[in-house]
């Protein structure tokens, strides 16, 4: 019998808490997604007038997916350090635009113009 009494705290049913990974899940940032979005939308609509503007735009996403992958660095934030890494899809999005633009890019060089090896 308990008397209404506490139970000392050993005997206590143990609190569930979520395992490390579905932490770190929910401490991932998907707002990286739609700024790369906005940016490749930009470099599309750009791409009518220069072929070099879709072509910067996909090396800054191409370095900012880099800069995701090793640190929380975001140039394109106004912040620029993040507080939350972002998710794996998100720096997938993110490369997946800069290649994307990079092509586009590559597809709207005048015919004859010769890209000299690096």
């Amino acid at each position: 019998m308990s008397n209404g009494r506490e139970y000392p705290r050993a005997y206590e049913r143990p609190v569930a808490r979520p395992t490390r990974a579905a932490e770190a899940e929910v401490r991932r940032s998907n707002a990286a997604v739609p700024v790369a979005v906005a940016v490749v939308i930009v470099g599309l609509y750009l791409g009518q007038y220069t072929f070099l503007a879709p072509g910067v735009l996909g090396v800054v996403l191409l370095v900012s997916g880099f800069s995701f992958l090793s640190t929380r660095l975001n140039p394109l934030s106004p912040h620029f350090y993040l507080t939350r890494k972002p998710s794996w899809a998100a720096v997938g999005a993110v490369f997946l635009g800069a290649l994307g633009l990079l092509a586009y890019a590559y597809s709207l060089l005048p015919a004859g113009t010769r890209i000299p090896p690096l």
